[in-house]
């Protein structure tokens, strides 16, 4: 599960990276690593995976949090992929680059994306609208485009193009 709000604790990079998969191989942790666009960034600090974290994460960015919190849950192979909010407080850039990340991380796997920002699930099989804790619609994003209700509603408030 990756949630909005990051979990990293004090301890290096590496700690935190193998907190649920101990026993992995390095070359499994550098691949994932790889796979979400952190390898740069780890190679760039003097310690690289022994760099210690604060307990605040201090130094590292949102975006760089969330990669890091998306590369431990690569690394659980989980059978189901939670990403709740999980680009809901980075850039449009960081979101872009955190959209593909999980789309190449996930591929093969259920996924269950919970999202404000309609650009994060555009792309999803099935949309699931909810509002008051009950279903409203269901359906890929032409489907509910096509119906124009209340899906159709919120992407255009969230796309229009401001005159």
């Amino acid at each position: 599960m990756v949630l909005q709000d990051t979990w990293l604790f004090e301890g290096t990079i590496r700690e935190n990276l193998i907190y649920c998969t101990p026993d992995v191989p390095e070359g499994k942790m550098e691949e994932a690593c790889r796979a979400v666009g952190l390898e740069h960034f780890i190679s760039t600090l003097p310690q690289g995976y022994d760099t210690m974290l604060r307990a605040d994460s201090g130094g590292l960015s949102q975006g760089q949090k969330q990669l890091m919190s998306i590369a431990r849950t690569f690394l659980c192979d989980p059978p189901v992929f939670i990403l709740d909010e999980a680009t809901s407080s980075v850039d449009t850039l960081t979101e872009r680059h955190i959209q593909r990340v999980t789309a190449n991380v996930t591929r093969g796997k259920t996924s269950i994306i919970i999202a404000h920002r309609l650009s994060t699930i555009r792309g999803a099989d099935r949309i699931i609208v909810m509002k008051d804790g009950r279903i409203r619609e269901v359906g890929s994003h032409d489907e509910l485009i096509a119906r124009n209700g209340m899906y159709a509603n919120l992407y255009r408030s969230q796309f229009a193009e401001i005159a």
